[in-house]
């Protein structure tokens, strides 16, 4: 097993999805542990989602008007993430479902990932857990757990 950061946080976010919410950290630990998981990456996924608690994204503009400046990715973020989700960054912003301070949450989110290449699908994921954790962003998270799935059945 491919095992990292974004793996257990994908597992949890998955079983925090369907499991008990009130679940204690010593139990979901375990739950880690019993699933193969190592301590190592257990805590810095846990320090993550402490990273992800505590950030909120200050007040900005829900949506930039047309013809506003284009955020041009700094060199860490532009090696983090791949040119697909580059381009899928830009395109949620466009569309409404990412505001300016969501996409640098996000951003922040993926530079704080102990890993390499971030891409496309694995983006997805971030973003989801990013708006699950922000409070009135039901319909942007919806939006884009249907597009990830609608897009997974079509392929399938």
């Amino acid at each position: 097993m491919k095992e990292n950061v974004l793996n257990v946080l994908l597992f949890l976010f998955e079983n925090m999805m369907v499991g008990d919410p009130d679940d204690d950290r010593d139990g979901l630990q375990s739950s880690l542990l019993d699933a193969g998981f190592s301590p190592q990456e257990i805590h810095k996924a846990f320090n993550w989602l402490d990273g992800l608690a505590n950030a909120r994204p200050s007040f900005l503009p829900s949506a930039a008007p047309s013809g506003a400046p284009i955020r041009i990715l700094a060199r860490e973020e532009a090696e983090k993430l791949d040119v697909e989700a580059q381009g899928f960054l830009m395109f949620l912003e466009r569309q409404g479902v990412l505001d300016p301070a969501q996409r640098e949450l996000v951003l922040e989110r993926v530079l704080a990932l102990d890993i390499g290449e971030v891409d496309v699908d694995e983006l997805k994921w971030i973003i989801l857990m990013v708006l699950f954790n922000q409070p009135d962003q039901e319909a942007a998270y919806s939006w884009l757990e249907n597009l990830m799935f609608d897009h997974d059945e079509a392929l399938n």
